[in-house]
């Protein structure tokens, strides 16, 4: 961790107005500190940056952020690690644009840890859902950190199966960590500052910005060896972070689903363009070289499930068709519907469907 003066200094120069990462490391570059820079001529600055930038860097003007950003360090799991930091998360140096500093909250041993991203669709199906957790508690079991967005959906399944297994599970979050985002993550929030983390690039403050998400998935991927998309649909920002991954030499990978599905075309979109297809962990760890182990169900549990998981199939079905299928009567019908649901082997979806839970 830098000193106080020199932290000062690092959170003084990313909290001026209009300077952006690219800005602010030609700075560093020519000047050689941020304490520096921030004592360097504005003639000097113009040189480097817009005249508009190099004023407010002269005239300093966020210090009422700056104050709440020291109050915020105040407390034991509150950080922040700077480019020039050994906790710096040492594969975002490998990025095209590469955040000034992290706020995390939490673990900072997590940041340089191996980790792998999980993320999908804020909209997930109950199988869905299922699968990122059961995958992100598979790696975690192997050692992996988990990294995902916290999100709606498969993210915080994702968080949720990897602080589950024997690993953990980070957050990179599009606002200031004072805030919590979604609020019905609040708990979720609460169990990975105990034990995983939370970080962003973002001031303490910065309100959920939509743009800020986006903009956070080139963390996300490039903190992690490869990135798992369980559920997308063709505009989900899942892809975005798929995308980035490629862009910085990661591997991409993506669970199929349903060719009637929406969440699905997004994943098998990623697979025709050379995703790798998984359909367990092992698949994964195979490609990274670790520890095979199997989420595949055994013989038994195929064996032994229910008639009407066959006439059910694996897409959502109404209730005409299951009828159709296995000649049940409605009343007939009903009742194993509704045992199966409190088994917790199907659900119910909007629309009068039923989906089986692998």
């Amino acid at each position: 961790m830098s000193t106080d003066a020199t932290l000062k200094a690092w959170l003084t120069l990313s909290l001026t107005r209009g300077l952006g990462g690219e800005g602010a490391r030609r700075l560093l570059k020519e000047f050689g500190s941020p304490e520096a820079v921030l004592t360097a001529s504005i003639t000097a600055l113009k040189s480097i940056v817009k005249t508009g930038v190099a004023s407010a860097i002269v005239n300093n003007v966020a210090q009422e952020t700056l104050a709440a950003t020291l109050t915020w360090l105040e407390s034991a799991e509150n950080h922040v690690v700077t480019l020039a930091d050994s906790d710096y998360p040492q594969s975002l140096l490998n990025i095209s644009d590469p955040p000034l500093l992290l706020y995390v909250k939490g673990r900072l041993d997590l940041l340089n840890h191996p980790a792998f991203a999980v993320v999908g669709s804020r909209n997930a199906t109950p199988q869905g859902v299922n699968n990122a957790e059961a995958f992100a508690k598979a790696l975690s079991d192997v050692g992996l950190c988990v990294i995902s967005g916290m999100a709606h959906g498969i993210d915080a399944a994702a968080h949720r199966g990897a602080l589950k297994g024997q690993g953990s599970s980070i957050a990179v979050v599009g606002t200031g960590l004072d805030k919590v985002y979604p609020a019905a993550n609040r708990e979720l929030a609460h169990a990975l500052a105990a034990n995983g983390a939370i970080i962003s690039e973002f001031p303490i403050g910065t309100p959920p910005l939509a743009a800020n998400f986006p903009r956070r998935n080139r963390i996300i991927s490039g903190m992690s060896n490869g990135t798992l998309v369980v559920e997308a649909s063709l505009q989900s920002g899942s892809l975005i972070t798929a995308r980035m991954a490629l862009e910085q030499g990661r591997d991409v990978f993506a669970i199929p689903g349903s060719i009637h599905s929406p969440q699905s075309k997004g994943c098998h979109s990623l697979i025709k363009q050379g995703a790798k297809l998984v359909e367990a962990a092992s698949d994964i760890l195979d490609e990274l070289g670790g520890t095979v182990i199997s989420c595949r169900p055994n013989a038994a549990s195929i064996t032994d499930e229910p008639p009407l998981l066959a006439h059910l199939g694996y897409d959502s079905v109404d209730v005409d068709t299951l009828i159709s299928r296995s000649g049940l009567t409605m009343a007939e019908l009903s009742a194993m519907l509704l045992t199966l649901e409190l088994e917790g082997r199907i659900c119910a979806l909007p629309g009068g469907l039923y989906q089986r839970i692998h």
